[in-house]
This record gives structure tokens, C-alpha cells and sequence, in this order.
């Protein structure tokens, strides 16, 4: 492609609006050429983000969100708002031919209802809600490709949906009794000023939160219920790590088909055989949040436990880079034709 492509960015201060920043600075083809705040408008990036000193991008002036201007000049923006915030400034810039992806809740979930009654709020344009596609490129590639919209998937969901998929999909564990324990680092908390997420409050401790109505619930059942082909309802329960970042989820399941470990570990490896960036472990083998630190990357890692009839999903991803902004990114590289992981880290931060 001759021309770059032009990106804005809607919500440059929290951890996703940092780290798109992060891998914004690297790409090839796409240029960052609007990042707005309210609180920092008129500053440059690198006065809030002193990482990008020295850097293009960190030359570029913060300024007010305004869906006209953005018009003007991007060709596809990131939403990083909270819920609620992002349908009347990604049905504005819709209207104006702009690509949008969300990174928020408010386009994931297909059922208006659904969505008012875990996010308690109303939906202002339900009408969109057919149109999004959610934006898990190991399932949805294609649609991606076609779409104005994506729904980027939560940090939970995406971790936990591509450890499930396989085994929903080929029909290897009951839709029923299916357990999810996931662990999150405190970034996943967001950037904002939290007593539950203090240093002195999260260091040296482990706690679950959210039980029993996480709303990334619904996200997942929806999901997980497409690929199984039936409504799944589940048990999920998110907990906080005293890390910085990456996610950990091991999945209870159980087996409904008489097969050991090295077929289930074949069909996982055929599912994901043009999928790089979803990792298969060898058999033996366990992910470790570490290893995928700053990547789009997602590690899984299986046991079957012929005791309980059980087979253990494990996968680890990195929440902001897998979970949020870096899966943000391959998505709007497919939507505007380019490659998956055009920009995106090939390796791991280590240690």
C-alpha cells in the first residue's frame, strides 16, 4: 500500500490508550495522527508518556475528542472509553466513513437486552449491535476483513474462548458444568485511582472479586455457545494477581468422548494449525504468563485427567497487549488489508 494509512485514538491516558501508543510508535504503515483526553488535551504525547521521547509519535499533540475532526483525517479510529461512552462517538464517526474499532463493551454483546441488563445502562443504538463483528481473529478473520465496526473482545473472554474452542467445537466436553478460574494482573483494574487496586493494597496478596457477575460472563457464554452450537451457561471466576500484567485462566471441563491426551492435543494442534498466534504447548508442558508479556500471543496448555473424566484447559495471555490493545491493533491491520501483525511485537518482554 503506497499511501499510510491514518489511526486517532479516543482515550490516550488509561493502560489500553498507553499501550496502543506503545505499539503505534513501531508500525510500518499505519500512523497515529490524532490521540485525544479531556484532562490532557494541548500537551504532547511524550510529556504524559515519557517512553516516546525522542520518538515521532510522541511529538503528537493530544486534543479534544471530536468525532468532525476525526473525520477529517483518520481512516480508522480506536475507541479506548468505558462503556456507555463509546455508541454516540462510533455511530458519529460511522456516519462520516470512518472505521472504528471499540474497545469497549458496548458492541460485544448481540442482544440489547443482555447488554442493559449487565452493564445497567441502556443501549442508544441497538441498531449497530447486528453490524459489529467480534473482533477474535481466530475466528472471524473473514468478517473482520469486510467490517466498519469491530467489537475487540474483553481480556477474560479472549483468553478464555480460545481455550475452549477447540474443545467445543469438535464436540470433546459437555456445554454443561464447564468452570473458568482466571487470574488478572492489576492493570486489567484500569488506570484510574482505586483503594481495591493500591500497591500496598494488591502487593503480597491474592483475592477473587466479581463473583458471580463479572460482565464478562455474558461475553463468554455467547461465545463459547456459538461454537458448541448450544446456550452454555458457566461458572466464572475472575481473581487479581499482584503482577503487572497477563492473564492465567484454567478451564474445568468434562470429556464426553473416550480420547487421551494425544488426540486431544492433535485436534487443538490442527485447529490452530494457521493460527500463529495461538500456541499449543508440547504435552507436558504449562503456560506461563511471562512468556507471552507484551504479544498477541495466546499459550495453551492441556491436561486429561482420566481420574475425574476431566480435560484442564490452561492458557495464558498478556490482558493489555492480547486482551486489549495489540488484538485492537490486527484488527484494524485486517480491516484496512493489511497484514494480521503488521506492528506487533514477534517476541516477549523479558524477563
Amino acid at each position: 500500500m503506497s499511501r499510510k494509512i491514518t489511526a486517532g485514538l479516543v482515550g490516550v491516558t488509561g493502560y489500553t490508550g498507553m499501550e496502543l501508543a506503545r505499539l503505534m510508535a513501531q508500525h510500518p504503515v499505519m500512523e497515529l495522527v490524532r490521540a485525544t483526553s479531556r484532562s490532557e488535551a494541548g500537551k504532547k504525547l511524550a510529556e504524559i508518556y515519557p517512553f516516546l521521547n525522542g520518538i515521532t509519535v510522541g511529538e503528537l499533540e493530544i486534543t479534544l475528542p471530536d468525532p468532525a475532526d476525526l473525520a477529517t483525517c483518520c481512516d480508522v479510529v480506536f475507541l479506548a472509553v468505558p462503556h456507555k461512552t463509546a455508541m454516540e462517538i462510533a455511530d458519529a464517526l460511522l456516519k462520516e466513513g470512518v472505521k472504528v474499532v471499540d474497545l469497549s463493551a458496548d458492541f460485544r454483546l448481540n442482544d440489547k437486552d443482555t447488554y442493559e441488563q449487565w452493564y445497567a445502562t441502556g443501549h442508544t443504538r441497538p441498531e449497530l449491535l447486528a453490524e459489529a463483528v467480534y473482533g477474535l481473529p481466530e475466528l472471524y478473520e473473514e468478517q473482520i476483513r469486510d467490517a466498519r465496526l469491530i467489537a475487540n473482545p474483553g481480556c477474560y473472554p479472549t483468553s478464555c474462548i480460545l481455550g475452549l474452542a477447540p474443545a467445543l467445537k469438535n464436540g470433546f466436553v459437555a456445554a454443561e458444568d464447564i468452570v473458568i478460574d482466571s487470574k488478572s494482573g492489576t492493570s486489567g483494574a484500569g488506570r484510574g485511582a482505586k483503594v481495591g487496586t493500591l500497591f500496598c493494597e494488591v502487593h503480597d496478596s491474592f483475592k477473587a472479586y466479581g463473583l458471580p457477575t463479572h460482565r464478562h460472563t455474558p461475553e463468554i457464554e455467547q461465545e463459547v455457545s456459538k461454537l458448541a452450537g448450544t446456550d452454555i451457561t458457566l461458572s466464572f471466576s475472575p481473581h487479581l494477581l499482584p503482577i503487572d500484567r497477563g492473564i492465567l485462566s484454567t478451564i474445568y471441563t468434562k470429556l464426553t468422548v473416550d480420547k487421551d491426551l494425544d488426540a486431544i492435543h492433535a485436534a487443538y494442534t490442527e485447529f490452530y494449525a494457521d493460527k500463529p498466534h495461538v500456541r499449543v504447548l508440547p504435552k507436558g508442558r504449562l503456560p506461563e504468563t511471562r512468556f507471552v508479556r507484551g504479544t498477541i500471543f495466546c499459550d495453551i496448555g492441556l491436561v486429561a485427567d482420566p481420574r475425574t473424566n476431566r480435560l484442564v484447559i490452561i492458557s495464558a495471555i498478556d490482558n493489555l497487549c492480547r486482551g486489549a490493545s495489540g488484538q485492537a491493533l490486527a484488527n484494524a491491520n485486517l480491516m484496512c488489508g493489511l497484514p494480521l501483525a503488521a506492528g506487533l511485537p514477534a517476541a516477549p518482554m523479558m524477563p
